[in-house]
């Protein structure tokens, strides 16, 4: 992507609803459900393989109220798109925070089985009736492409993918394909089937807010690249680019709810909100993190270094071999790239900083063990 050809979600998608190309569309302008917002997630991870962040997706969904078998569907159908050994992985993962919950004594609700299929049933038939009405016409008798090239891929496609899954009826279509879009913007080289699929989405039912809340889940729980990366697509699908004056416009990301930390990467109650990153990839990304008395992160390091900028509280911050460094309101830290080092509140008052960094690759920061109560000792 180019500088500044990204479009905020929130303007793009405003012309959804308005294109009125069909019923579905101008019905699936509704909010994504609790749930449905925590079927991206799951998805996603799935597909790019990050087990630690999919187990939190994965107790958070069932907190949402995602049944178990709905969550079986979602990384059933993962591997479609992913592949079996993604979705193999994600299955085993399941069943880990299954069995982490049953030992809490969580009781998860299991929901519906999905409808058997009729041993005569023509799932040829029904695999063109269900494509056809996604895509929005008929392509069921293609005379070039890959159906001409490779006829059983297409025969494959048809038979057991329109058919054999999307018949199973524990997740809609449209739920199904708001898993696809997901799978899809959270793996690499898959823009033409991303563009694809938001086309087969719309025509699904999912609209202008559904989609807005799709590519702020996106930026929030999964990435700010995988968000980037479907606005952009989405931009191109509607024809959409942004006016020549576009960077010189005001940009304001309002606040949104704070989502709690990850315990694999925190110790004690910590939370992070407003999260921005610059217009130009591969720039600075951050965000405002609260830390309750005694919390700190775990042990971490930074491709490009990582400034701090603390807004309220006490905190403490140390680089590994050197002491303990007390930070207050109105002082700035910076950590060198690749430092190992963890920050946090003081044991007896919490901390608010804003935290700004930039990626390498992709990624911002390199999670290593917890800080132990011994190191954190003050």
């Amino acid at each position: 992507m180019k500088k500044f050809t990204i479009i905020i979600a929130t303007l793009v998608v405003a012309v959804v609803c308005l294109a009125g190309t069909s019923k579905a569309r101008a019905e699936g302008c509704e909010a994504l459900s609790a749930k449905e917002k925590k079927i991206i997630p799951i998805a996603a991870f799935t597909a790019s393989g990050d087990m630690q962040k999919l187990e939190t997706a994965l107790s958070e969904g069932l907190d949402s109220g995602l049944t178990v078998n709905e969550i079986k569907e979602i990384l059933v159908h993962a591997y479609a798109y992913a592949g079996f050994p993604r979705a193999l992985n994600g299955i085993n993962t399941f069943m880990a925070v299954m069995d982490k919950r049953k030992e809490q004594g969580i009781k998860d609700n299991i929901g519906k089985q999905a409808t058997a299929m009729a041993a005569e049933f023509d799932k040829t038939a029904y695999g063109h009736k269900t494509r056809n009405a996604l895509v929005g016409r008929d392509v069921s008798k293609r005379t070039s492409g890959y159906p001409v090239f490779t006829p059983i891929i297409d025969q494959f496609l048809v038979e057991h993918l329109f058919a054999d899954i999307f018949y199973r009826d524990v997740l809609s279509h449209q739920q199904r394909e708001l898993a696809t879009i997901s799978i899809l913007a959270a793996m690499t080289g898959t823009e033409p089937q991303l563009k694809a699929h938001l086309r087969v989405s719309m025509n699904a039912g999912l609209g202008k807010t559904q989609l807005e809340d799709y590519i702020s889940v996106l930026r929030q729980d999964v990435s700010v690249e995988s968000a980037e990366k479907a606005t952009a697509v989405l931009n191109d699908l509607l024809g959409i680019s942004p006016p020549e004056n576009q960077a010189k416009s005001v940009k304001v990301i309002k606040k949104e709810q704070p989502t709690k930390a990850s315990a694999d990467y925190f110790t004690g109650h910590v939370t992070v909100e407003s999260r921005f990153s610059a217009e130009i990839p591969e720039s600075y990304r951050g965000g405002i993190v609260n830390f309750e008395s005694g919390a700190r992160t775990a042990w971490h390091t930074h491709p490009f270094g990582q400034t701090l900028i603390v807004t309220s509280g006490r905190g403490l911050v140390q680089s590994e071999g050197e002491a303990v460094q007390e930070i207050l309101p109105g002082d700035v830290v910076w950590i060198p790239a690749d430092e190992r080092h963890w920050h946090g509140a003081a044991p007896d008052s919490p901390m608010s900083h804003v935290a700004i960094s930039a990626p390498r690759n992709g990624l911002t920061v390199q999670w290593l063990e917890h800080v132990n109560d011994e190191q954190y000792g003050y």
